[in-house]
C-alpha cells in the first residue's frame, strides 16, 4: 500500500505542537471549522466547510502517544490512515503529516490532487498558528468560487518578483517554475521544453499578473501596495464549476503561507522539510 509523507519546519518547541494536533480549540484555528477531541475517551473528529467530504463521523481514532496521534478518515469512500507527529530532528522541530494510501503523483483525478495538497496547507496553517502568527486561510470546499485574499508586509513588486522570478520562485513554493516573462509568453511550473502545454501569460505589471491554461482556467493575482504593504487577490475561474479544481488551488494556497513567511520574517527558511510521496519524480520539488 502506497503512503505518502509531507513534513514541516518551525522554531516552536515540540510540546506546543503536541497541543496544536490534539487540542480541538487549536485545530479549529489551523485545521478545520469544527473539531472534537477526547482520546482518552477515543475521539478525535474534525469536520466543516474546510474539510474535504467535510460531514462529522468520518474520522476514527487508532492510537496516539506524547508525540503523535494517528485515525482512520473515511473520505471519497476509501478509509485511509492518517498519523501526525512531531520530533525534534538536528535542532528542528519537524511535523509530519502521513497517509495511507496515497495517490501516486501525477496521476489519477481531481480527487487525488486534494489528497496531495490538504496536508501541506493546513500544516503550513499549523506553523504560523504555533509561532503566534494569522493562519493564511482555508479552502472553502462548499462553494465553486475560488477567490482569496489577504496582505502581505511587503510592496508589490517584491510579491511580483517572487512571483514571476525563476530563482526566486522555489524557494517559497518548493517547485520550480519557468517562464517567459512578458504578455504572450509561456509559463510552467517545471520546465518549458518538457511541457506541451504550457500557460499563457495575460498580464504581467506591478498591479496584475495572469495565467491562461490550455483548457481555459485563468489564474490571476492582483495587487495593491500601500505604504510598503501589498493586498493580494487571488482568483481561479474559466472551469467547469460542477467540477471545481480545489487540488490545484490548496496547492497554490499552501504556496503562498511561506511567500508571505519570505517577505516578512527576518532570517526566513522554507517551511517545507520534505516530501516522501510514491511516483514523484527527481527534480520536480526543490528544498532547501
Amino acid at each position: 500500500m502506497s503512503t505518502g509523507t509531507v513534513r514541516v519546519r518551525t522554531s516552536a518547541p515540540v510540546e506546543r505542537v503536541y497541543q496544536s494536533l490534539t487540542t480541538a480549540g487549536d485545530l479549529r484555528v489551523w485545521l478545520a471549522e469544527h473539531a472534537h477531541v477526547d482520546l482518552e475517551g477515543g475521539q478525535f473528529e474534525f469536520w466543516g466547510r474546510h474539510t474535504p467530504d467535510g460531514e462529522r463521523g468520518r474520522q476514527k481514532l487508532l492510537d496516539f502517544d506524547d508525540k503523535s496521534v494517528r485515525f482512520s478518515w473515511f473520505l471519497y469512500d476509501t478509509e485511509y490512515t492518517v498519523e501526525l507527529s512531531v520530533e525534534q530532528r538536528d535542532g528542528e522541530t519537524l511535523v509530519a503529516a502521513t497517509q495511507s494510501p496515497y495517490p501516486t503523483w501525477g496521476q489519477g483525478s481531481d480527487r487525488s490532487e486534494v489528497l496531495q495538497t490538504f496536508w501541506p496547507l493546513v500544516l503550513a496553517n499549523l506553523v504560523d498558528h504555533v509561532e503566534g502568527r494569522p493562519v493564511l486561510g482555508f479552502c472553502d470546499f462548499t462553494t465553486p468560487e475560488q477567490r482569496f485574499e489577504f496582505d502581505i508586509a511587503a510592496p508589490p513588486a517584491a510579491v511580483i518578483e517572487a512571483l514571476t522570478d525563476p530563482d526566486v520562485f522555489p524557494r517559497w513554493f518548493g517547485a520550480r517554475m519557468e517562464i517567459e516573462p512578458h504578455v504572450g509568453g509561456r509559463w510552467t511550473m517545471g520546465s518549458l521544453a518538457e511541457d506541451e502545454h504550457p500557460a499563457k501569460i495575460l498580464a504581467l505589471d506591478e498591479e496584475r499578473f495572469a495565467l491562461e491554461f490550455q483548457e481555459g482556467m485563468v489564474t490571476s493575482w492582483e495587487l495593491k501596495g500601500s505604504e510598503g504593504r501589498t493586498h493580494l487577490t487571488f482568483v481561479q475561474s474559466g472551469f467547469d464549476p460542477s467540477t471545481p479544481p480545489y487540488g490545484p488551488w490548496l496547492g497554490w494556497l499552501s504556496g503562498f503561507a511561506d511567500l508571505r513567511r519570505m517577505l516578512e520574517l527576518p532570517g526566513w527558511r522554507p517551511m517545507w522539510h520534505s516530501f516522501e510521496l510514491p511516483g514523484l519524480p527527481d527534480g520536480v520539488l526543490v528544498l532547501e
